[in-house]
């Protein structure tokens, strides 16, 4: 499995000292270099100094995921995002989702805000042991055996929820998220993107495709399928 995976963590607590321009350079190279879910969709991400919102957090740095209103746009999200988490724990920077955080200011850009990501020096352990994750047992959140499976496992989740299943069956993966009592949120959606995203860093070669018959799972929301590992 991904190195990164078996040990990052979310850093809430930052040195306020900016990253230096070099830092900061490898960060928007990484971002250009970001490969989406779903390419059709339009997002964008950037980077800010503030922003406003319900969370304990204070960073030097924020990214800011924006996207279309569009079906698996906040999917997408997800898969974008944790590339860059995956980035900025292999760099030694510190990062955390932030669900409720918006940007500062007026708007400029055409897109709508989305989700934010503090990142930063961390002023607390970056890494943590195998451990220490805190998750539900691979049987409560799988069926079929597909070892990438234990990389969507080690996802982070907002509220620690875990709303997600996935159905091995001939070298695929069915991958779902928990329907939502109420049709309003988006977590549950960014979540399964971020959940994907260890998938794919497990594959030799990622594709990700909406398979007709795909097995029904009571109470969850089919999202696609990713194909055998070839």
């Amino acid at each position: 499995m991904n190195e990164i995976i078996r040990k990052r963590k979310s850093i809430r607590k930052y040195e306020q000292t900016p990253l230096d321009d070099a830092s900061l350079a490898k960060v928007r190279e990484q971002i250009a270099g970001l490969k989406p879910l779903f390419p059709d969709i339009r997002y964008s991400v950037e980077i800010v100094g503030k922003t406003k919102g319900m969370f304990g957090v204070t960073a030097p740095h924020y990214l800011v995921f924006r996207s279309e209103a569009k079906d698996k746009s906040y999917e997408n999200v997800g898969f974008i995002g944790q590339q860059m988490d995956l980035y900025f724990s292999g760099s030694g920077i510190g990062s955390c989702w932030l669900g409720m955080a918006k940007p500062e200011g007026g708007e400029t850009n055409a897109l709508p805000p989305v989700v934010c990501m503090a990142f930063g020096k961390p002023a607390e352990p970056l890494h943590r042991s195998l451990s220490e994750f805190k998750r539900k047992p691979i049987a409560e959140i799988s069926e079929g055996t597909d070892g990438r499976i234990e990389a969507a496992r080690l996802a982070p989740s907002g509220m620690n929820a875990q709303g997600w299943f996935f159905v091995a069956r001939n070298s695929q993966i069915h991958c779902y998220r928990k329907k939502p009592l109420l049709p309003i949120g988006k977590m549950d959606r960014i979540d399964i993107g971020i959940a994907i995203c260890h998938i794919a860093s497990e594959c030799t070669r990622f594709n990700f495709l909406n398979e007709l018959h795909a097995p029904f799972r009571n109470g969850y929301v089919y999202v696609g399928t990713v194909a055998a590992d070839k």
